[in-house]
Parts: structure tokens; sequence; C-alpha cells
């Protein structure tokens, strides 16, 4: 009896130990429902909700899921949801990486154009260059075109010097050019416009009235005023054409085309200088017969080709000599010698290049006509 009412009372203190717990454990239950309205205010879902198949929690970012093409996952969303699908709104994969789901985005177009170059490089490595078609005819010839020489050497625009060559004006070698787009070797071939010689090169020509005083030549070691005095700015060498003395004015060519300047002051081509000289007479008629025939001098006989009276004032005469030859002071030492000593002497013509209104000092570059002209007087 009593080892049996003992297993009944420790059944019932077992008993009620047990209704504690399940009290306590209704009392958890109470706190996890309150717990549970808490979370349903909140928006968020708990594990009861979840276990009961209640409304799922948002993923987090890193779980999310994207459809970014063909075959790609349908769980998550779908292409149409624009930027994000692609990785280019915030959240979504960057281009490059992997998505999670063993399949990477595509790469950078940076990285794409430079693999596609990489390609084409290997493709054509072993292939030969094609050159590019002619685009007129002719293109295969050396030189330059001739309207463009004509234009650069000064004969106006393309367009004026393509007038000149169909107003049949132009020559090559002595032929007249017709055609446009001819090409010519400025080095080598003769250009001629009207019958005159072009300078096809990048020569320079000027004619300077030299003042009384300044020494003829480009430098002078004592100091004196000379001709590159008035040069100094010019981007080529220029050299002048013969000499005048310190005290003569008038015309003296400077240049850089050395054939032309050994030419102009050459015996054998004869060029003319014209003199004008103030005397005081009176003078003889003979005079000019006298220089013509040739005046004997220490170097020898000196003539004139032509002599002239220009002006007479009182005893004061103007006179204009005319000769070809170049040596040092032949017109004061001609007139001295025939007893008419010079009081001042101007050259006025060199050649075809005259003075004419040009100020003593100044310095002019000579038109495309005159350099013409030069070169036509010594056969270039």
């Amino acid at each position: 009896m009593r080892s049996s009412s003992g297993r009944n009372s420790s059944g019932n203190n077992g008993g009620s130990r047990g209704g504690n717990s399940g009290g306590r454990g209704g009392s958890s239950g109470g706190r996890g429902g309150s717990g549970g309205g808490r979370g349903n205010f909140r928006g968020a879902g708990n594990d009861r909700d979840d276990k009961q198949g209640g409304r799922p929690k948002n993923p987090r970012p890193e779980e999310r899921r994207y459809d970014v093409g063909p075959g790609g996952n349908h769980e998550g969303p779908k292409t149409g949801r624009g930027a994000s699908a692609r990785g280019g709104a915030k959240g979504g994969p960057k281009q490059g990486q992997s998505t999670g789901r063993g399949r990477s985005v595509p790469a950078t177009s940076r990285e794409y154009e430079a693999r596609a170059e990489e390609r084409n490089r290997e493709r054509y490595a072993g292939k030969k260059d094609v050159k590019p078609p002619k685009t007129f005819p002719g293109a295969e010839q050396e030189g330059e075109r001739l309207q463009k020489i004509l234009a650069r050497a000064g004969y106006g625009s393309r367009r004026a010097c393509e007038e000149l060559i169909e107003q049949a004006r132009v020559e090559v070698n002595g032929e007249i050019v017709l055609e446009q787009g001819k090409r010519v070797d400025p080095e080598k071939d003769e250009v001629r416009v009207d019958g005159l010689t072009v300078a096809t090169q990048s020569y320079q020509f000027f004619s300077l009235n030299k003042p009384a005083g300044v020494v003829s030549t480009m430098e002078d070691n004592e100091g004196r005023q000379c001709l590159g005095d008035y040069v100094t700015n010019r981007e080529t060498r220029l050299f002048h054409v013969g000499r005048l003395d310190t005290e003569t004015e008038g015309v003296i060519l400077l240049t850089n085309h050395g054939e032309l300047a050994h030419r102009l002051t050459h015996p054998k081509y004869g060029v003319k200088k014209v003199y004008l000289a103030h005397i005081v007479g009176p003078i003889p008629r003979d005079l000019g017969k006298q220089l013509k025939d040739g005046i004997q001098l220490e170097d020898g006989y000196a003539k004139a080709d032509h002599f002239r009276v220009v002006e007479q004032t009182g005893k004061n005469y103007l006179v204009e000599v005319t000769l070809h030859e170049g040596r040092k002071h032949i017109v004061r030492r001609m007139l001295a010698e025939a007893g008419f000593p010079v009081d001042k002497l101007v050259r006025v013509a060199f050649g075809p290049i005259t003075l004419g209104d040009q100020k003593s000092g100044w310095l002019r570059r000579l038109s495309n006509t005159e350099v013409g002209m030069l070169m036509k007087e010594v056969d270039l």
C-alpha cells in the first residue's frame, strides 16, 4: 500500500510540474502572440508566419534573382523590369560580375572593343597593304601641277592661272600648254608666260634706290651704312648685283638668284645701264662722238653706247650716258677724262628695270613681268 501511494504522489507531483510547465508554456505562447502582434504592426513577418504559410518577407539585395536574358531565372523580375535587370540601376549586378547562378554578365564595351581589335589584327596580319586608286589621271607622275607653280610665282589665284593656260599664254620647255593639270618639275622644266621666264623656285628680286653715302656691300667692317641694312629682316640671304660708287645714287638690284646675278654683270650679255650726270659746261658738240668712239683710260678704252643732253640751264648740263661696261667709276672717269668732272651721278636704269618715281632709300619687290624681262635679257 505504501509503495502504491508513494508512486501516486510522485505521479501527482510530476503532473503538477507538468501542469506548471504547461502554464509557463502557455504564458510563453502569450508573449509570443503579443510579439507576433508587434511584428505585424511593423510590417515584418516572423518564423511562425513563415511556417504557417504567411506572407514572405522581402529578400535581401544579395538574395535577389534577375532575369538578364534568354534562359534566365523566371522566378525573379522579368526583362521588362528595366535598367535594374541589366545592372544599370542600384542593387543590380555589375557588368562582368557573376549573378550568383553560375552565369556572368557580358563584359564592358571597352573590353569587347579591345578583343575585337585583337581579332582583326590576327585576321589581317599576313596580308599585303592595299594601295588606294589614283584620284586623277597623271597622278603617278612626278612634279607639281602647272597652275600651282604659277600661283606660287605670283601670277594670281589658281583659277586665274588656269585661265592663263586656257588662253595658250603658258609654255613649258618651248611648247604651249593647253590642258589643265600638267605636272612639271620646277628644278628642270622651263616655264614661260607671254614669252617671259617664270621664276618657279623661291627666288626673291628687289630694286633699291641707293642713296648717296651708302656703301655697295652687304656688310661693312667700318660700321658705315651699307646695302645689308635695307634687307636685314629677310628670311633668305640676298646679295647685290654689281656695284655703285658710294656717292652715286640710283638703281641697284638685290636677289638670291646666283645665275641671274652672274649673267647680269658679265660683259658677254651686254646688259645696258643708263646714268644721268650733272656736269658744268659749256660742252662741245662732239662730246657724244668722243664718248662713243672711246676714251683712253688707265685700264684701256671705254666706250659709251649712247649719249644725249637731257637738260641745260646756263652752264649746267644734265646728260644721259648709256653703256654696258661695269668697270669701277667708269662714267665718272670717262667724263673727267673728256674734261667735264661729274658733280652728281644717278643710275636710272639697270637693263629693263627703271628707277621711275621710286624715292631714295626705298626698296621694292620686282614684279613677275620685270623678273621675266631680266631673265630674257640674259637668255634664262
